[in-house]
């Protein structure tokens, strides 16, 4: 299949690339550079071994991603599109709620626009675990109630709405939404990996920072949660089985109609100081933290009920924390200071939407 890959260039997007064409399929990637470096797509093409077609364009402009299809119907069209473009920082979206609204809802609405015209009836949507809010004790399966507790949740679960609606008036449409925890970790290369541009908005490379002593510390938001140690519990998956889901998700939207679910996730929760006390072995580096109030949106445990995943899909996460830290370590340490800079190039920012992270 060729598949159109929204926010390709993006830390999940890129590894969901590289998933695709160890596959056996092909990605083209869309992306508006706004959080991602070019330098991305050469390091995917480093580790598959031939070039990847990449449009730089914004899903929020009609008229751009109309001009992404037709280049793409010239050269003999598109199979269907994993989209993950958008904005996904839970923080900025409680301060900033209409800009996530906008991005993430018009964007989508634009991209299902245009697949329409062109004929492109397949589709995955990368959702998120945040749709289940606080409405059920985890872990969480697919049938669980959704109440999300920030805008962000919400954009995600309006999608998923949308894409639910439109399958249902249109037996030719096939569209997947994949609610995934919490993506930590790198290629086993080391050439691709999680390099957010600023502050990070995620733990992992918050705590690989500070590991490598780009970052003085850690601020470990919240200590008081019902949890064993007092600190959230997040199911960690590695981004390298989150991309071969997506794989799994695309085939099986291809030989199946309607609107489905699933969970991506370990079923396995972690601890923020499991998280850091596994950074600390694997990299042979302290991890210094102190306690900060908790974020606004936050839940106490996010645990996934991944069977669903593994019953119809015959997906299953199979690398463990321990993985997750030591390939989040080699690329932080081959990168100190950020793809951009290893590059000897500017960092550009993408629109690439990496579902959730806390």
């Amino acid at each position: 299949m060729r598949v159109l890959l929204t926010g390709g260039a993006g830390y999940i997007g890129a590894h969901v690339a590289v998933a695709l064409f160890e596959a056996g399929h092909e990605a083209v990637i869309v992306d508006n550079f706004s959080n991602a470096h070019p330098a991305v797509v050469r390091r995917i093409e480093a580790i598959v071994g031939r070039p990847v077609a990449v449009h730089r364009a914004d899903l929020t402009d009609p008229a751009a991603t109309a001009a992404v299809f037709q280049a793409e119907a010239d050269r003999g069209g598109l199979d269907g599109v994993i989209h993950l473009a958008g904005l996904k920082a839970v923080g900025e979206s409680v301060e900033k709620p209409l800009l996530y609204y906008r991005v993430n809802l018009i964007g989508t609405l634009h991209l299902l626009s245009v697949m329409q015209a062109a004929g492109v009836r397949t589709l995955v949507f990368s959702s998120s675990a945040t749709v289940y809010g606080e409405a059920s004790p985890p872990p969480f399966a697919e049938t669980a109630p959704t109440a999300p507790t920030n805008p962000y949740g919400w954009t995600k679960r309006m999608i998923e709405q949308m894409l639910e609606d439109a399958a249902a008036v249109d037996p030719l449409l096939s569209f997947v939404a994949l609610r995934y925890f919490n993506p930590v970790g790198a290629h086993e290369s080391g050439l691709i990996g999680e390099d957010p541009r600023g502050v990070p908005n995620n733990l992992m490379p918050v705590v690989a920072q500070v590991a490598a002593g780009r970052r003085e510390k850690l601020f470990i938001f919240g200590n008081d949660y019902p949890t064993p140690d007092g600190t959230g519990i997040r199911d960690y998956i590695h981004v390298m089985d989150l991309a071969e889901g997506h794989v799994r998700a695309l085939e099986y939207a291809e030989a199946h109609r309607g609107y489905e679910v699933f969970n991506l996730g370990t079923g396995r929760g972690a601890s923020v100081l499991e998280v850091v006390r596994a950074f600390e072995a694997a990299s042979g580096r302290p991890v210094p933290y102190v306690f900060a109030p908790r974020r606004p949106g936050d839940v106490a445990v996010s645990l996934a009920d991944p069977s669903k995943a593994e019953r119809v899909l015959g997906w299953r996460a199979r690398r463990d924390l321990a993985a997750m830290c030591r390939d989040a370590w080699r690329f932080q340490s081959r990168h100190p200071e950020g793809i951009a800079a290893a590059s000897g190039e500017g960092a550009a920012r993408s629109n690439a939407g990496p579902a959730d992270g806390a």
